[in-house]
């Protein structure tokens, strides 16, 4: 799976306080499941919901959701081009004090895995 990784990377360049402390952006996969549909070869697709959690965040959350909507936008752009997918990008956020918190984001994955044989 090759989003987590490039989403973590993508937030943590847009973002100077996670360049300097990346460990508060732990990434989890849950909901996972394994598509196929039978057809000739063992290609398939992976399906799950992202969940980022960035620790003691200080900024404004405009500053996480701006970066994360651009990667959205090339990665998984049907859940922005999509009026039944436009809400599936989920947030919690636990306020710690009046200038952090944690944010919580969820997001639903694809990942189609071409499987082709060797000559």
């Amino acid at each position: 799976m090759i989003k987590p990784a490039s989403l973590r990377a993508h937030l943590v360049a847009a973002l100077p306080d996670l360049a300097r402390d990346a460990d508060r952006l732990p990434v989890f996969i849950d909901a996972g499941s394994l598509v196929s549909t039978f057809q000739p070869g063992l290609s398939f697709e992976y399906q799950y919901t992202l969940n980022l959690i960035l620790t003691d965040y200080a900024g404004h959350p405009d500053s996480v959701m701006l970066p994360l909507l651009e990667w959205v936008q090339v990665n998984q752009s049907e859940l922005l081009s999509n009026p039944a997918r436009r809400g599936d990008i989920a947030f919690e956020a636990d306020i710690l004090a009046n200038d952090a918190v944690d944010l919580s984001i969820k997001l639903p994955l694809t990942e189609r895995v071409v499987v082709t044989a060797k000559d």
